[in-house]
């Protein structure tokens, strides 16, 4: 439980932890879906550090909240209850890690005390851990911000589409109804939907974490309504200044062909705060790389490189 929500986690912990890299997932902000991820960030760290993937209130398999509707900026202030409740005694720092995947985690091991951090986040994840770091800079040593979705697109039909969709409390609810249909149908049947329509290269993993708990109606609900709030957000500019101060500890991976975060956001980031550190994916993942072996693979180990050459400085 986190400030009296069920919070799903996914974690491995180090026996000697130098840091602590806590993952902040997208939307959906499903923590099962980074397991792969998890895993080979944790082997590429040389143990030595512990990882942690935080999943968002309601993006689950059991509806705890009885049909609650949380916002993007509540769930923000769900990831820094989460390391001022359970880092709080925290002597090293942390790395966050952030994610997006637009369209119940156990933990692998068991002491979360005594740690400073990373963050790393994935897509929408990106700009909640940005936020996150400005809250807790005492706390944060480096942040990492995984295909990141900072502003809106307006070239982009699938934005348009979700927003339109997310916008309207009928449609959405007549989407999370399809959802829940589909998720009530026989399990061969919902895999064979969700790798034709979803995730064509999917690992099994994926497909599983998604039959098990996208596929419910509160679950597409909180994901479409959590859509809505960062669509309104996302018509502002990012927080330049705030970038700008924490240049040297901020790093963000774009894809080549993202509509999330097309080439276009990296540019403008290189003029407005060039001391960060900007790399371009070209060996063909997409922004939905955790859902497969080689896109998590080849993530962990640039989140791993980068956590090393900042620790030498």
């Amino acid at each position: 439980m986190v400030s009296s929500f069920a919070t799903e986690l996914l974690e491995i912990k180090s026996k000697e932890p130098s840091l602590h890299v806590l993952v902040i997932p997208g939307n959906p902000g499903i923590a099962a879906f980074y397991k792969d991820f998890v895993e080979a960030l944790y082997e590429n760290l040389g143990g030595q550090a512990s990882v942690t993937a935080v999943g968002h209130i309601s993006h689950s398999q059991k509806d705890s909240e009885h049909g609650r509707l949380f916002s993007m900026h509540e769930q923000i202030d769900h990831k820094v209850d989460f390391i001022e409740q359970e880092l709080q005694h925290s002597e090293r720092s942390i790395v966050l890690v952030n994610f997006h995947l637009q369209f119940t985690a156990t933990s692998l091991h068991s002491s979360c005390s005594m740690l400073t951090g990373n963050q790393v986040g994935h897509s929408i994840g990106a700009y909640i851990g940005l936020e996150v770091f400005k809250r807790l800079q005492n706390k944060i040593k480096m942040f990492v911000g995984l295909y990141p979705f900072l502003k809106l697109n307006k070239n982009s039909v699938t934005q348009s589409a979700i927003g339109y969709i997310a916008r309207s409390s009928l449609l959405s609810k007549g989407v999370s109804l399809l959802a829940s249909f589909i998720g009530s149908l026989q399990p061969s049947i919902i895999r064979g939907i969700v790798r034709r329509f979803l995730g064509t290269s999917w690992s099994v993993t994926a497909v599983d974490v998604a039959c098990c708990h996208l596929l419910k109606y509160h679950t597409m609900r909180n994901v479409l309504f959590m859509a809505m709030t960062e669509f309104q957000k996302l018509t502002e500019e990012p927080d330049w200044m705030f970038v700008r101060a924490k240049e040297d500890k901020i790093a963000f991976l774009f894809g080549v062909d993202d509509h999330w975060g097309p080439l276009s956001h990296l540019e403008e980031i290189s003029k407005r705060a060039p001391g960060v550190t900007l790399s371009v994916e070209t060996e063909g993942h997409t922004h939905g790389y955790c859902c497969n072996e080689p896109g998590s693979f080849w993530v962990a180990d640039y989140v791993a490189n980068f956590i090393k050459t900042q620790k030498r400085h």
